[in-house]
Parts: structure tokens; C-alpha cells; sequence
């Protein structure tokens, strides 16, 4: 009888021993891959900054109970591929993604890891997911309709500049997604009576200055800067270009007009990368990519800078001002 319940307290000592040892042992902290063609770290509304606040909002911490992995491609594409699977190899709990490359990337690289992208292209026409309700597999998001709104971009342009008869359209000749940047500009502008100019150029060293000559040479009315990662980078650069050479400069995102750019008609990007984090929360607290709808922004912003507008002797319509969500005085 003694033995036993010996053996009894020996056990139950060992029982609490094990539990204290299990209790004691250290959480795993959630590990988030971020990949994007560009980062400004010092910039609070760039797509990662916005990202990481988001996830503060929800209450994570950095290095606390939350690593973050932030990776740019700084422009060069095609160093995606290597950077995701860099990124596949942390094993990282998500990932996020800005790029339709990456996406693509990763989608190749995993079928396990949860991928959440913001991307400016159709995620179902392009094969990225089976369709926005039940995206199906390993990948969810947002798509931020950035190439269905070219039409009424160049709509909104024809409105700035009445007498507009030719629009010069900045891209990235290398990017893969450079045709279909121009599709939506081409399918308007015949109802707009305007012509359209490709002006190409390729990194590492773009040649912006050349593509303003072309577009002088060309006689280029107004600009449209498409929305690529090349492009992205050197937004101050070609802001100031175009004020230096009196073009009317519309842009695809908003931080060409903070930069100096003349007006931007899109999606509000602060609210796309707060959602995102909002599926990463999910993501981490167990819900699945397949089970996430895709969502599509619901808000669009126009907003004028008047400061470009007086630089390049510019008035802007008053029935286009009213318009503005933002204007820059």
C-alpha cells in the first residue's frame, strides 16, 4: 500500500514537472515575408510601412510576437523569383506580395505557405486564383483594379487638358505586364479623339530624359505614368521632368502627386495595405487562403496638386476641382 502510493506521488511530481516544462517552453513567433519592387523605409505611406502599422493596429509587435522579412527587388523584376524563394526557404507563416511576378513566383515555389497579394492586375484572368469568392489553393488577396481604371484615367486627363490630342504613356519596356498597361489607354482613346504614345523605358538605368525628348519630338500634350515597380522608384525624378518640360503628368498612384506629379486618379493605397494585414491576421489565426475571398477596393481617390499646375501654367477646371477627394496647395 505505501509502494503505491509512492509510486502515485512519483508520478504525479513527474506529470507536473513535464507540464511545467511544456508551459515554460517559448511560443514560435509568427514569421511574415514581405516582397515588393520597391521600399522607401522612410517613407510612412509606402505599401510596407502601411502594411506593418496595419499589424500594429491589430495589436503585433515587431520582434515581440511578430518578425517581419522585408525583401525589394529595387526595381529589377527579375530578381523576384530569388528573393521568394528566399523567403520559401525562412519558412515563413505568410507572405505578402505586391508584385504579379512574386505571386507567381511563390505560388511555383509553394503550395503550403499562404501567399496574400496586392496587385494592380486581374488575379482570376491571369491565373492566379480560380476566382474571387473561392480563390481556391494557397493564394488571396486584393486586386486593386489599377488596369480597369486606365479608361477613365485618360477620361479625367481629357478633362484637365481640353485641347489634348496626343498622350505619351510611360512604362517599363521589360516588365511583363507592359502590354496590358497599354490595353485599357488603346480602348479608350478613340472615343477621346486622342492619340497614344509609347514611351519606353528599361532599367537598371532608365533613360527618363530620352523618353521626354521622344515625347517633345512626338508632340506630347500629357503623360500618363503606368504603375510598375521601375517606374515607382524614380516617381520624384520623373515628376520633375515633367514639370521641366510644361507635360500635364496622370498618374496611376498617389505618390506621384505628393512628389510633384500634376494628378492621380486611384484606389487609396493606405486602405488596401491595412486590409492585407487584416487577411494576414486571419492567416495567422488559422483561416485559410482557399476560404478568403479576394477582395476589390470599394474607394477611389482623384487628387490634384495645384502647386504642378501653377509650375507648368496650368488651370485646372473648376468642375474637375470640386471633383477632388485631395488637393495640394
Amino acid at each position: 500500500m505505501k509502494i503505491r502510493i509512492i509510486g502515485c506521488t512519483l508520478g504525479a511530481l513527474l506529470f507536473a514537472l513535464c507540464d511545467s516544462a511544456s508551459a515554460q517552453q517559448p511560443k514560435k513567433v509568427p514569421r511574415i515575408g514581405i516582397v515588393g519592387g520597391s521600399q522607401d523605409a522612410n517613407n510612412p505611406r509606402s505599401g510596407s510601412n502601411v502594411l506593418r502599422q496595419g499589424l500594429r493596429d491589430l495589436g503585433y509587435v515587431e520582434g515581440k510576437n511578430i518578425l517581419i522579412e522585408l525583401r525589394s527587388s529595387e526595381g529589377k523584376p527579375e530578381r523576384f523569383p530569388s528573393l521568394v524563394s528566399e523567403l520559401v526557404q525562412l519558412k515563413v507563416d505568410a507572405l505578402v506580395s505586391t508584385s504579379l511576378v512574386a505571386v507567381r513566383a511563390a505560388k511555383q515555389a509553394t503550395k503550403t505557405i499562404p501567399i496574400v497579394m496586392v496587385i494592380n492586375q486581374d488575379p482570376v484572368a491571369t491565373g492566379i486564383v480560380d476566382n474571387l469568392a473561392h480563390p481556391g489553393g494557397n493564394v488571396t488577396g486584393l486586386t486593386l483594379l489599377t488596369r480597369d481604371l486606365s479608361g477613365k484615367r485618360l477620361e479625367l486627363l481629357k478633362e484637365v487638358v481640353p485641347t489634348m490630342s496626343r498622350v505619351g504613356i510611360l512604362l517599363d519596356a521589360d516588365a511583363s505586364t507592359a502590354n496590358s498597361e497599354l490595353k485599357g489607354y488603346k480602348a479608350a482613346a478613340p472615343t477621346l479623339k486622342v492619340q497614344l504614345q509609347s514611351l519606353e523605358v528599361r532599367g537598371p538605368n532608365p533613360d527618363f530624359p530620352g523618353a521626354f525628348a521622344a515625347a517633345a519630338k512626338g508632340h506630347v500634350n500629357a503623360l500618363i505614368a503606368v504603375r510598375v515597380s521601375l517606374i515607382n522608384l524614380n516617381s520624384k525624378r520623373i515628376a520633375d521632368l515633367a514639370i521641366k518640360n510644361r507635360l500635364p503628368l496622370m498618374n496611376e498612384a498617389s505618390q506621384f502627386v505628393e512628389t510633384g506629379g500634376l494628378v492621380s486618379y486611384a484606389n487609396s493605397d493606405a486602405e488596401s495595405f491595412k486590409r492585407a494585414a487584416v487577411f494576414v491576421d486571419k492567416i495567422l489565426k488559422g483561416a485559410k487562403p482557399a476560404d478568403l475571398p479576394v477582395e476589390q477596393p470599394t474607394k477611389f481617390e482623384l487628387i490634384i496638386n495645384l502647386k504642378a499646375a501653377k509650375q507648368i501654367g496650368l488651370t485646372i477646371p473648376a468642375n474637375v476641382l470640386t471633383r477632388a477627394d485631395k488637393v495640394i496647395k
